[in-house]
């Protein structure tokens, strides 16, 4: 009877092991799936100011510069990304970046990228890191001290976002003026951009509209901490990304263009005639789709300045202005 018993006892013991052997299990298999099922660290969008600038190619370097600096009165300036670009700025931390042409098979593009001020480079990348934007692994810095990164937006627009030096660039006041209102580039997907721009980043209905009072083939959304805009320039076609196979370089241009503020765009006009600045191709003033009044010029190359009037100055097509827009 006592060995029966101890047996037992011994049998008894071994089935509390095992019972606490998987109790123990079980917990560290609970513990490990409840911290596979946690959610992702939230991370706070830093602000994203205004727009930076858009990049450019040219083919002639010497009219380009006699179009931005003679023309626009932007100053010139060494390109402290790349040593083979110039920027034009229209102020400390807005500028166009022109390019050189690259080599290789002739294409019509003119269009490198589109760039926004952000308040914090390195925060914004790994917000849209968190956000399964595909990113780089950390921010570069550029020879003027600014932070700068550059993702893909739905449809391949490279797009970078910029954060200004400590101490920009100084660089005098533009009498035409001293503000990048918007930039505009093609696109052929609106609902599927608006995932990035809007999903993602916060970007804000402004406008929308287009040739026809029933059209939304020029979209306009607002940077989410200030009254710049990108427009959509919408394009139809069997493409899904980039230039239609049949549109022209000029026509393309159109498209892939920025917008300078001007308080009145007569006077506007009156300070290019003075100066013997309209050398360039360029259309009458008039009044476009969303009320404003504006006056569109070219470069050399087809990529279209646009000169803008801050505020509307009659009712706009297709759909009324859903936020406020800039007074200067």
């Amino acid at each position: 009877m006592r060995k029966t018993e101890e047996n037992s006892m011994k049998t008894g013991a071994g089935m509390m092991k095992v019972r606490a052997g998987i109790a123990l299990s079980m917990m560290s298999f609970l513990l490990a799936g409840h911290c596979f099922c946690q959610k992702r660290p939230q991370i706070t969008r830093p602000q994203i100011t205004s727009v930076s600038h858009l990049g450019v190619y040219s083919s002639d370097a010497a009219k380009t510069e006699a179009f931005y600096v003679h023309d626009l009165g932007a100053f010139k300036a060494a390109d402290p990304q790349n040593p083979m670009g110039v920027r034009y700025y229209f102020n400390a931390i807005q500028f166009v970046e022109v390019l050189p042409l690259p080599a290789g098979p002739a294409s019509i593009n003119r269009f490198d990228h589109a760039g926004y001020n952000t308040a914090d480079a390195e925060e914004l990348r790994k917000y849209l890191a968190a956000h399964d934007v595909p990113v780089p692994a950390a921010v570069s810095k550029a020879s003027d001290g600014s932070q700068y990164f550059e993702v893909k937006d739905p449809e391949g627009n490279r797009i970078q976002f910029l954060q200004p030096p400590a101490h920009p660039l100084a660089v005098p006041v533009n009498p035409l003026s001293s503000h990048m209102i918007h930039v505009g580039y093609i696109v052929h997907d609106i609902g599927k951009e608006d995932t990035f721009y809007r999903g993602i980043l916060g970007f804000r209905p402004y406008w929308h509209g287009g040739p026809t009072d029933d059209s939304s083939d020029w979209t306009s959304l607002q940077v989410p901490d200030g009254t710049d805009w990108v427009e959509y320039m919408k394009v139809k076609g069997p493409e899904t990304t980039g230039i239609p196979a049949d549109m022209s370089q000029q026509n393309a241009g159109v498209l892939d263009h920025f917008s300078l503020g001007v308080p009145n765009i007569e006077a506007a006009v009156d300070l290019l005639y003075a100066g013997d600045r309209l050398t360039a191709r360029h259309s009458d003033p008039k009044i476009g789709r969303d009320g404003k009044w504006q006056v569109n010029l070219y470069d050399p190359d087809g990529i279209r300045a646009e000169l803008m009037e801050f505020q509307p100055s009659a009712k706009p097509c297709c759909s009324p202005f859903l936020a406020p827009s800039p007074t200067k």
